[in-house]
């Protein structure tokens, strides 16, 4: 049916406009920004938590659109698993697992890494400056790394629509 294909592709296609988007925005814009707005590390990993958790209760959700909606546009290959090894689409599809995946269990340890006890910890001051400023450090290196998987992701979701 070309209508449900369609709003399900603008369902992806937002999804993704919001997980990529709000990432970039967090890593490109405002973590710079943040240098300017305080000398304080504590204070700025709390602001920068605080957005997460913030920008989290639209992220999951379109990360999880996105997943159903892509499995569902791939449910045709992968209900036949020998074309998956033997295709370009197949190979290209894989790949894109592989990175979601990839991108999921980074996005978990993010999300631990910062879990609520820490937060009070930074905000109270009961954490050393220095160990603040390695958790930052690791918060900053694995949102890097989430945006360029995310990246590759929508590279590999443009080679499965163009056909190759």
């Amino acid at each position: 049916m070309p209508i449900l294909d369609a709003i399900l592709m603008w369902a992806h296609l937002v999804s993704a406009s919001i997980w990529v988007g709000g990432s970039i925005f967090i890593g490109i814009v405002l973590a710079p920004l943040l240098k300017t707005i305080s000398e304080s590390v504590e204070e700025r990993v709390a602001i920068m938590i605080r957005v997460g958790r913030k920008f989290n209760k639209i992220a999951i959700p379109s990360l999880a659109i996105l997943i159903s909606t892509g499995l569902y546009s791939s449910s045709n290959i992968l209900s036949r698993p020998q074309f998956l090894f033997s295709t370009n689409y197949g190979i290209i599809l894989v790949i894109k697992i592989i990175l979601v995946i990839s991108l999921l269990v980074m996005f978990a340890i993010h999300v631990r890494i910062i879990r609520t006890e820490i937060e009070k910890k930074i905000e109270s001051k009961e954490m050393l400056p220095e160990i603040v400023q390695k958790l930052r450090s690791k918060i900053i290196s694995l949102g890097r790394i989430m945006v360029f998987v995310s990246i590759a992701i929508l590279l590999m979701a443009a080679l499965l629509h163009s056909g190759i």
